[in-house]
C-alpha cells in the first residue's frame, strides 16, 4: 500500500469516527431531553403540579405588576401628564376580583388558620390580616376616585396602596410560607395545592392566571409600560 491510498485510509477512518461521535451525540442529547421532559410530569403523565407556595408567589408577581401601573399613574400625576382613569379603574378591578376576593381569601383560609392553630408567627399574622383589610379600603378609594374622573386625588391613595403592599407580599414570600410548609406537612402540602388549582378554575376558568396576567399586560401596553427592556438603567 503506497503513501497515498494509506493517508486516505486515514482520513476516511477519522471521518467515519467523527459521524459515529455526532450520531452518539444527537442520541444522548436525545436522552436528555427526554427526562427534562419527563421531570415535567407527574405520574399520570400530566404537567407539574404547581406548590401552594410557588402559587402564591406567582400571584404576587401579578400584584407587583399591579404596583407598577400604579407607579406609573402616580408619575404621570405628579408630572401632570394624561393618562385614563379607566385603566386604573380596570387596575383596581382585578386587585379586587384576583388579589383580595381571591388571592387573600386563599392565605386567610388555608394559611393564616393553619399558622395560628400552630401557634405559629401569629403577630405576623395579626398585622397581615390588619393590611388585608386596609387594603380593601384603599381600593375602594382607588376605584371611586378613577370612576368619578378625580384623577387628582389618586396619587397619595395609589402611593399609601403601594407602600403598605410591597412589603406585605415579600414578608408573606420569605417568612411566612416557609413556615406555612414546616407546619403542614408534605403530603397535605401537596393537596392544598391541588385545592388552590380548583378554586382559580371556578372562578376565573380553564386558563384563570393566565387570562388575568394578559388582561394586566393590556392595561401595561395602554400605559406604554409593557417593554421590560425600558425599565434597564442607561
Amino acid at each position: 500500500m503506497n503513501i497515498n491510498s494509506l493517508t486516505e485510509r486515514i482520513h476516511e477512518r477519522r471521518a467515519f469516527l467523527r459521524t459515529i461521535a455526532s450520531v452518539a451525540g444527537l442520541a444522548l442529547t436525545g436522552c436528555v431531553m427526554t427526562r427534562n421532559e419527563a421531570e415535567q410530569l407527574n405520574d399520570d403523565g400530566q404537567e407539574a403540579e404547581v406548590t401552594p407556595g410557588e402559587d402564591l408567589m406567582q400571584e404576587h408577581g401579578v400584584l407587583e405588576r399591579i404596583l407598577l401601573i400604579y407607579d406609573e399613574v402616580i408619575r404621570r400625576t405628579e408630572r401632570k401628564e394624561p393618562f385614563d382613569p379607566v385603566l386604573v379603574a380596570q387596575a383596581a378591578g382585578i386587585v379586587r376580583s384576583f388579589v383580595e376576593d381571591y388571592h387573600e381569601k386563599l392565605e386567610e383560609q388555608f394559611v393564616f388558620s393553619r399558622l395560628q392553630t400552630a401557634q405559629r408567627g401569629t403577630d405576623l399574622v395579626a398585622i397581615l390580616l390588619r393590611q388585608h383589610q386596609r387594603g380593601r379600603e384603599l381600593t375602594d378609594a382607588i376605584l371611586s376616585s378613577a370612576r368619578s374622573g378625580a384623577a387628582s386625588g389618586l396619587a397619595p391613595i395609589l402611593r399609601s396602596f403601594s407602600r403598605m403592599y410591597r412589603p406585605h407580599a415579600a414578608r408573606e414570600d420569605t417568612v411566612l410560607f416557609p413556615a406555612f410548609r414546616d407546619v403542614v406537612g408534605r403530603s397535605a402540602y401537596r393537596e392544598l395545592g391541588g385545592q388552590f388549582e380548583e378554586r382559580e378554575h371556578e372562578l376565573f376558568g380553564e386558563y384563570g392566571f393566565r387570562t388575568v396576567v394578559d388582561r394586566v399586560a393590556d392595561i401595561e401596553r395602554a400605559l406604554s409600560i409593557h417593554n421590560l427592556a425600558e425599565f434597564t438603567p442607561t
